[in-house]
């Protein structure tokens, strides 16, 4: 064994190097449920930035120091306080903000969102499946991303008002009627985050044919 190890020790390091890059650093983490639809696509390889947030000690979820503040809009993943799976979803609501949803539409301490450029498309729900959806654009105080809702399939579109405690974040999928997020699970502690995810990598059709989607390629998510 000593043998094998003082011969392989260069593997080993640019090993070790490589898992402490990805559990501290940067990530890249495929993505298989459509709940970001239309933002993320099942098959997206996303790039996320482990160092937006928290500095952690590698292999561990303990921060050490904070190093930037979770926005209202940015792309998230972190470990469902349900059951620890990990998930990617859109930070709507920040700690000491309250949080309601009706009929749809979202609100943020009293203020609506705006809903621009609607329209119907035909969306993607299991292999063979396509259902009619609805997508906008929707506009808060201080981000927009682009939403939708399958018609017929309402799931979850009112509750709260609900205000988010101290260190907790409230999570919702951009794919509204199809996201376990945190209309069923609650607020996200701030020590479940893990990265901020930062761009598209590279993307599969994952739910067909598997051929690469060229056009998302290193794409910039917002």
């Amino acid at each position: 064994m000593k043998k094998w190890l003082t011969s392989n020790r260069g593997f080993l390091v640019l090993m070790l190097c490589f898992g402490v890059f990805r559990t501290a650093i940067a990530d890249w983490n495929p993505v298989p449920s459509g709940s970001m639809r239309p933002t993320i696509l099942e098959g997206d390889v996303v790039l996320v930035n482990r160092l937006a947030y928290d500095l952690k000690i590698p292999l561990t979820g303990m921060a050490v120091a904070r190093l930037g503040e979770p926005q209202r809009g940015d792309i998230v993943t972190f470990d469902s306080p349900q059951d620890g799976t990990r998930l990617i979803k859109r930070l709507v609501a920040l700690p000491g903000d309250v949080v309601a949803l009706h009929d749809g539409v979202l609100s943020i301490n009293g203020s609506e969102a705006a809903y621009a450029d609607v329209r119907e498309v035909q969306d993607f729900l299991a292999p063979g499946m396509n259902v009619p959806a609805t997508r906008a654009t929707e506009r808060t105080a201080d981000s927009e991303r682009t939403v939708q809702y399958l018609d017929g399939m309402a799931n979850h579109r009112s509750f709260g008002p609900v205000a988010v405690p101290a260190d907790h974040y409230f999570m919702m999928g951009d794919n509204r009627d199809n996201s376990g997020d945190s209309r069923f699970f609650g607020p996200v502690p701030r020590a479940l985050l893990i990265a901020r995810a930062e761009r598209i990598l590279v993307s599969a059709d994952i739910t067909t044919n598997w051929l690469p989607r060229w056009e998302r390629f290193a794409s910039r998510l917002q």
